[in-house]
């Protein structure tokens, strides 16, 4: 196996082309194996095999720099980087992450996890480079999904007038998540199928300016005619006439043209753009078939490609299938998704009322402005997004959507610890962030039951509402299903000795723990406070004076959230108890399963009992914390 003889990428120069080519066969067999057992992001890794390849055999890599956005297709990168032997560890906890991490390697040069940051990144370190006096390369690989984000657009933008040398690698296999959408999409679409279109070659250029006296007109005449042409064969050539040297399409999975395309771009100043079009799961039919369900996938039966557990129902699913029913009486609603059409549960809404969906590509700013037009005009937006892609449209949720008291319902999907793919994917701060904002209602349903009413709550209020939710299944079904009311908590359980407040998916958690408490005689008040915002305050300040304890347990940061907010109505009351805060602490949640992040932090059932159970036979104690 040659893989076996290549860990770094200067063991990728000497290697010929055919040898080149079976190394990255070898490569897609150690990722399948590893993903099929580890899970992970699948399809985008299989996709970009051979330009990886290329990227390190032709540039001098660590001093020449990659940023890849999004990050989740660096599984290759990390094989050819010193890692290939860590594979198996691949987002577990203490593992190599799923995304670059500048911690890890000296070849991640920027940690990333979102779409759409690479080229603004890039042209950070280039105008650094060049301010220092230093002479590297600097390369951004973004995808043709990431490519809708308004951040790429501005930063394509400023690169083009910048006439700063970096190279841009654009990624084009026609998907993010689900299908590309949009004029950007049906832009390279149109370059795609026009590959009569041929760059000239820079060492023709400079052959034929070396004749004596027309050897520099004629290639002013060549050139002007392959402008004219190009005007003609394809037309609205975006990014030649922002600024960059446009070079492609090229086969994305052929070798040797890619690293003779980039070996060109060594040699020219200036923004060049290379556009590479790849197949998304290359080599591993199942991915090929289906890329949107191998973009991010559990562990599955290589063989088949079906997935070793199956799949149950979840609160998307049942988003989704509640937002449909509700559709169908209710006119007025509209469903908006950023590209992640079935990762929210909408597909069933799309077939079904087509007219009434939009799927805005990655863009999630857009999507929160395109909801405050339709809610302005009399329409009711319903827009599931995943939590941690949430603070991308913070803006929008204060200037379009809450200043004017607009009837948008903001879901926050994947809301709290999401787990394997780590820091940026975890949804720790939505409770946190929307906190802050005035006219915003914020609720969080204990089941799936409670999820479907607060969705039909949240339509017939008629105001900013967010819905979060967490990734996943919900851990028990509640018999007690009181009616929701704005602002109202539900008590669940009555005890004299300790009351404990939660929300969301914590409410479970709390209910297990009052049941752990019962049999060491600790009795125990347990409160669905169902609001964040506002919060249920004659309720809870009932269930909090004359109690020796009071506990607030939530999935999220421990600053801004639940806690925060009885911890100030403790104090505005100057009640005398001792609080115990349950949630993440301030800082960034790393990579492993939920259940292994929990019990990190304390948060699994067994550690909060442990700690009450000092409570709650010690009043004395004033601790804030266990």
């Amino acid at each position: 196996m040659i893989l076996e003889n290549v860990n770094y990428p200067e063991d990728l120069k000497p290697l010929k082309i055919k040898d080149k080519e079976i190394l990255a066969k070898e490569i897609r067999e150690k990722i399948l194996e590893t993903v099929s057992e580890t899970g992970g992001h699948l399809a985008s890794n299989l996709g970009i095999v051979e330009l990886t390849i290329a990227l390190h055999s032709v540039f001098n890599t660590p001093l020449d720099k990659i940023i890849w956005d999004v990050g989740h297709q660096t599984y290759v990168h990390k094989i050819l980087t010193g890692r290939k032997n860590k594979l198996s560890t691949l987002r577990k906890m203490g593992g190599i992450a799923g995304f670059p991490k500048t911690c890890e390697s000296i070849y991640d040069n920027f940690n990333t996890g979102h779409s759409s940051t690479s080229i603004s990144v890039a042209l950070g370190m280039a105008r650094a480079r060049d301010i220092k006096g230093e002479n590297n390369k600097i390369i951004a690989v973004i995808g043709d999904g990431a490519l809708t984000g308004g951040m790429a657009l501005e930063a394509l933008n400023d690169v083009g007038s910048s006439n700063t040398n970096m190279i841009v690698i654009l990624n084009d296999n026609e998907m993010s998540i689900s299908k590309n959408v949009g004029g950007i999409s049906m832009m390279l679409s149109k370059l795609r199928t026009k590959s009569v279109y041929v760059n000239t070659s820079v060492k023709g250029k400079k052959l034929i300016g070396k004749i004596p006296v027309v050897g520099k007109k004629i290639v002013k005449l060549v050139q002007r005619t392959k402008r004219g042409i190009k005007q003609l064969v394809i037309p609205k050539m975006y990014f030649e006439d922002i600024g960059f040297r446009y070079l492609g399409p090229v086969d994305g999975h052929n070798i040797e043209k890619l690293e003779d395309i980039l070996k060109i771009c060594k040699e020219q100043d200036g923004p060049i753009l290379v556009h590479v079009l790849t197949k998304k799961g290359k080599g591993y039919k199942p991915a090929e078939t289906n890329p949107d369900k191998f973009h991010s996938t559990s562990k599955f039966d290589k063989e088949t490609g079906e997935k070793v557990a199956k799949g149950k129902k979840d609160y998307s699913k049942v988003f989704g299938e509640k937002l449909v029913d509700i559709a169908k009486d209710n006119k007025k609603i509209v469903a908006i998704t950023a590209a992640m059409t079935d990762g929210t549960g909408l597909t069933e809404f799309a077939k079904k009322y087509p007219t009434r969906f939009f799927d805005v590509g990655i863009a999630e700013q857009h999507a929160v402005g395109l909801a405050a037009g339709l809610a302005k005009s009399g329409l009711v937006p319903v827009v599931p997004l995943y939590s941690s892609f949430i603070q991308r449209a913070y803006d929008q949720l204060v200037h379009d959507v809450a200043i004017q008291d607009l009837p948008v319902v903001i879901c926050a999907d994947r809301a709290g610890i999401v787990g394997n793919d780590g820091e940026t994917h975890q949804g720790l701060l939505d409770l946190s962030f929307t906190n802050t904002i005035p006219n915003f209602n914020i609720m969080a349903p204990k089941d799936f039951n409670e999820l479907e009413s607060m969705l039909d709550f949240a339509i017939e209020l008629k105001k900013p509402v967010l819905i979060r939710y967490p990734r996943g299944g919900e851990e028990m079904t509640f018999e007690k299903q009181d009616k929701i009311s704005l602002g109202k908590a539900e008590v669940l359980n009555q005890g004299e000795d300790i009351t404990i407040i939660a929300i969301g998916k914590m409410v479970s958690r709390a209910t297990k723990v009052a049941e752990e408490l019962q049999k060491e005689g600790i009795n125990t008040t347990v409160i669905n406070a169902r609001f964040l915002k506002p919060l249920d305050n004659d309720c809870l300040l009932k269930n909090i004076i004359g109690k020796k304890t009071v506990v607030t347990i939530e999935d999220g940061t421990i600053i801004g959230g639940l806690g925060s907010k009885v911890e100030e109505l403790i104090y505005e009351n100057r009640i005398n108890t001792n609080l115990i805060k349950f949630a993440y602490p301030d800082e960034f949640i790393k990579h492993g399963s939920p259940s292994e992040i929990e019990e990190k932090y304390g948060l699994d059932v067994g550690s909060i009992v442990e700690c009450l159970k000092v409570q709650g036979k010690n009043i004395k104690i004033a601790s804030t914390s266990c």
